[in-house]
């Protein structure tokens, strides 16, 4: 490998980069938009739902237990004087969900033992809301008999704690995942555009004739756009911290590493992809197939690897993105786990070894030819 040759290719590039406002577009906008969009539009968190209390009886006792329900930042409670007008509401689409609260809630509760009773009804056409809802009511209603005079005190008293995302909230772990996502597209689909638009202007045929290697070509290739990547993390992570409230608790040069090592497996998978298609839009619909299609499902952004099928789980291993998820969600949530880096680092390193040994050999084999 020629050292100057190398620095001309690398010059050659970064003037292409600069004349193509398509690659400040992908580099730079796409980042941001994709990140707004995974922080604002996708949330796990449930919060607010339409909910509805049907107070049939005018006893203290069932008016503080409504009164309970609408003391949660979950619920978003409409009183209701009958079923009927709480069950037009969930036809609707108005409430997902309602308690009743009978007329002889009173007469129950005095007596020996207690027996009363809240019915809950829940629009099962959302399962998980339903389910949500069943485990919030559930939990006030242990509550507030509780705090109730002559009630019972509970012999232990529950104290939950949440490490590493003590708020319990979503966007902690989601915000890092579509860094991965969002990384994904980046080196894959930027690196599948390379060759094949040389291919396409007829270029590729000039640069032939030249005495660059492959070794050069590819590397020549690769600097610029590994560069451009890792601006585009580093912005991707300001933003996180200063925008979206998303800590970063381990260190920058964790951060970078890993990231340097993920693109080794995402510029190769998209340059392997460029070789192969000699075409600028059959290349950038496989890098979406190819790259961000599994990235997105077998990462474990947003669907856990460990409740898939094993077929399945097996498949997720030559995903990239999947090791970079789980880097990125420590270090954001954690901090420097190295004994969890290390084993996805190298993972990511077999995988871009594989990626850049089949473009080798492509690529000689197109040279031949």
């Amino acid at each position: 490998m020629n050292g100057r040759r190398l620095l001309a290719l690398i010059r050659k590039e970064f003037g292409q980069i600069s004349r193509d406002p398509s690659v400040f577009l992908v580099a730079g906008m796409l980042p941001v938009l994709l990140l707004i969009l995974f922080t604002y539009a996708v949330s796990l968190d449930i919060r607010h739902i339409r909910f509805g209390v049907v107070l049939q009886s005018d006893s203290s006792a069932a008016h503080a237990l409504a009164a309970a329900f609408t003391g949660t930042p979950y619920l978003h409670v409409t009183p209701y004087r009958n079923r009927q007008s709480a069950e037009t509401a969930m036809l609707a689409s108005q409430i997902r969900g309602y308690v009743v609260i009978p007329m002889d809630f009173r007469a129950r509760l005095q007596q020996k033992p207690p027996i009363a009773w809240v019915e809950l009804v829940s629009d099962g056409t959302q399962p998980n809301t339903a389910s949500f809802l069943a485990n919030d009511v559930t939990q006030i209603i242990n509550d507030w008999r509780t705090q109730r005079a002559d009630a019972a005190p509970l012999p232990i008293t529950l104290q939950p704690r949440y490490w590493f995302n003590e708020q319990v909230e979503s966007r902690r772990f989601l915000v890092p995942g579509a860094l991965a996502i969002v990384m994904t597209i980046i080196g894959t689909l930027l690196s599948a555009l390379l060759v094949a638009r040389e291919w396409e202007r007829g270029t590729m045929e000039a640069l032939l004739a030249t005495p660059v290697s492959v070794a050069e070509i590819l590397f020549g290739k690769l600097i610029p756009y590994f560069l451009l990547a890792l601006l585009a993390m580093l912005l991707g992570v300001l933003l996180c911290i200063h925008v979206f409230d998303v800590p970063l608790r381990g260190s920058w040069f964790a951060l970078l590493l890993i990231t340097a090592v993920f693109l080794i497996p995402a510029l190769g998978q998209g340059l392997l992809i460029s070789v192969i298609s000699k075409n600028q839009f059959v290349a950038s619909q496989l890098a979406l197939l190819s790259g961000y299609l599994p990235a997105f499902m077998l990462s474990g952004f947003l669907f856990e690897i460990d409740s898939m099928p094993w077929p399945i789980r097996l498949l997720t291993h030559i995903v990239p993105a999947r090791y970079l998820v789980v880097c990125l969600q420590t270090l954001f949530l954690s901090g420097d786990v190295w004994s969890l880096f290390l084993p996805n680092m190298m993972a990511m390193l077999m995988l871009g070894f594989f990626f850049f040994a089949l473009t080798w050999r492509k690529l000689h084999k197109s040279l031949e030819d």
